[in-house]
């Protein structure tokens, strides 16, 4: 199953560009977690969702990875966690695609 994150920094801001692009992927609307708040750490209540909800065999994916992340140390994190539960992950943006062999 595909499963898209978006991130918006505040509540003004619109996610629908993240959001499109993510549709335009594959993405089914109803497994887009969207979170409007800084991405400053893990903390974000979708984020969580959308981690806790992935399971083996699903890919996540995301416009950037300024919208998952912000800092090395959380995305690598988060990496490791969804290589190690069998989880792919795609960054449109920087073209990384871990469900290829150059991934």
């Amino acid at each position: 199953m595909l499963l898209g994150y978006v991130r918006v920094s505040t509540q003004e801001q619109n996610e629908e560009r993240q959001t499109r692009a993510l549709i335009e992927k594959g993405v089914d609307p109803r497994y887009i977690y969207i979170d409007k708040q800084s991405g400053k750490d893990t903390n974000r209540p979708q984020l969580k969702s959308l981690l806790t909800y992935a399971r083996e065999g699903d890919t996540v994916i995301t416009e950037s990875l300024s919208r998952i992340a912000r800092n090395t140390k959380d995305l690598l994190n988060i990496m490791d966690d969804l290589t190690k539960r069998g989880i792919d992950f795609i960054s449109l943006k920087e073209s990384i695609d871990t469900t290829t062999p150059q991934g």
